[in-house]
């Protein structure tokens, strides 16, 4: 069985920052692209970054120049470093990575998300 875990989430004053981790684990055969979406309240889940296998990296405008994706391949986890946080990065933060699982096939896997408040 293939699962994300993340952990880093909580509470943190506006201008502060805090660090999301994500781990991949199970019967991993290969990984592609991994990343990061976040849903607040009432609204849809939306895009925030992604790190390729090939190290390349892309940001939603909205965390441009706050956020920072690195990815470790070898423990097969991805980060997310956020400074600068507003209250409106208020959201469930959710891993994603396309990955290939033994006996199975190419797929997108999402974990069960870690809530970030930031308070003003």
């Amino acid at each position: 069985q293939v699962q994300l875990v993340e952990s880093g989430g909580g509470l943190v004053q506006a201008g502060g920052s805090l660090t999301l981790s994500c781990v991949a684990s199970g019967s991993i055969v290969s990984i592609n692209d991994m990343g990061w979406y976040r849903q607040a309240p009432g609204k849809q889940r939306e895009w925030v970054a992604t790190f390729t296998p090939h190290g390349s990296t892309n940001y939603a405008d909205s965390v441009k120049g706050r956020f920072t994706i690195s990815r470790d391949n070898a423990k097969n986890t991805v980060y997310l470093q956020m400074n600068s946080l507003k209250p409106e990065d208020t959201a469930v933060y959710y891993c994603n990575a396309a990955m290939l699982a033994t006996r199975s096939y190419w797929r997108d896997y999402w974990g069960q998300g870690t809530q970030v408040t930031v308070s003003s």
